[in-house]
């Protein structure tokens, strides 16, 4: 298993690293942004018993970071498909 030349190994570097980029400023945005820079914009609303800002800074930034992971995984897959790299 390896790739047919370096171009391809390149270009599917580059892709990897684009998704992991994009994945983790996603995160960043949802733990940063919702649990500290909107905290007082979600505090308004209440999600559970708890204020929303609460719950995104204690809880909701783990829940999008667990869902960034399975989307990860089946990215990289299909990116593994794509450049033929796949484990048998």
């Amino acid at each position: 298993m390896g790739f047919e030349n370096n171009d391809k190994a390149k270009g599917y570097w580059r892709e990897n690293l684009r998704l992991v980029l994009s994945l983790l400023a996603i995160w960043a945005a949802v733990s940063f942004g919702c649990g500290i820079l909107l905290v007082d914009v979600l505090n308004e609303v209440h999600f559970m018993g708890f204020k929303l800002g609460f719950w995104f800074a204690q809880q909701g930034s783990m829940y999008v970071f667990v869902a960034l992971i399975f989307v990860y995984a089946a990215k990289a897959n299909a990116l593994d498909k794509k450049y033929n790299v796949q484990e048998d």
